[in-house]
């Protein structure tokens, strides 16, 4: 296959769209995916969440006029790297990639991402970044909740990840810990259920599978075995260099 390469790498050339709630592994299969094939990586939460930093740090919450948390989260000065080696996401030029994994975001994001001008305005920035990966014959592993569905709906492969809510619950305590964050499991499923309600309710760019999106179960399948799955299916679908 003409993808093969020496030591079994496979070099990307288009989008994978890699959509799916969180918990299910997608972050780190999209990471690894985009790193074996030499690709760019993007990680579009990344991006609602250090809006919905901006926002706090405004002192906004939930009650707080959809208009005005669109006036700060949309003109947050913000930046995404997107070498899988090392993601990074900036808000006023400082690197808030821990800080915006914290409770106080977790529990706002929703909200802030539901605002359809944020969205707009974050799924302009995703399209300037694909198309900066991808113009000259590159590619890029994309993650998030609609990007199959509204930032790429012609991506060539869309994958959407899904696991139980009690082992994302799991991951996510793991994840938590790993990274010094206290957890305690009850909460952290209320959570996730939470998050899925509202995400998959909202009015706009609400979480579900594309029609044409491979719906791989991870309750079972190791980060290993999903990731070899997704090399599999860039070669399938041709989009190997």
């Amino acid at each position: 296959m003409s993808a093969e390469r020496a030591g079994g790498q496979v070099a990307l050339r288009g989008v994978v769209a890699m959509d799916g709630p969180s918990g299910t592994g997608k972050s780190t299969v999209s990471r690894r995916l985009a790193q074996a094939c030499g690709a760019a990586y993007l990680d579009t939460g990344a991006m609602y969440r250090a809006a919905t930093l901006a926002a706090l740090r405004a002192g906004l919450t939930e009650q707080t006029p959809a208009e005005e948390i669109a006036r700060v989260a949309t003109g947050a000065p913000m930046e995404s790297g997107t070498d899988p080696s090392s993601p990074t996401i900036t808000l006023d030029g400082d690197d808030v990639s821990a800080e915006i994994r914290g409770p106080e975001v977790t529990g706002f994001v929703s909200a802030v991402s539901a605002v359809p001008e944020v969205r707009a305005a974050m799924v302009d920035r995703q399209h300037a970044l694909i198309g900066a990966a991808t113009g000259a014959g590159g590619g890029i592993v994309v993650e998030g909740r609609d990007i199959g569905t509204v930032v790429v709906p012609d991506a060539p492969l869309k994958v959407y990840l899904t696991a139980s809510p009690e082992v994302r619950a799991a991951r996510r305590g793991r994840q938590d810990a790993k990274a010094g964050r206290g957890s305690d499991m009850h909460a952290t499923l209320a959570d996730v259920e939470r998050r899925d309600r509202l995400d998959s309710s909202r009015r706009v760019s609400p979480l579900y599978a594309a029609a044409d999106a491979l719906v791989l179960d991870t309750d079972l399948l190791s980060a290993d075995a999903v990731l070899d799955r997704l090399r599999e299916l860039v070669v399938e679908r041709g989009l190997d260099g």
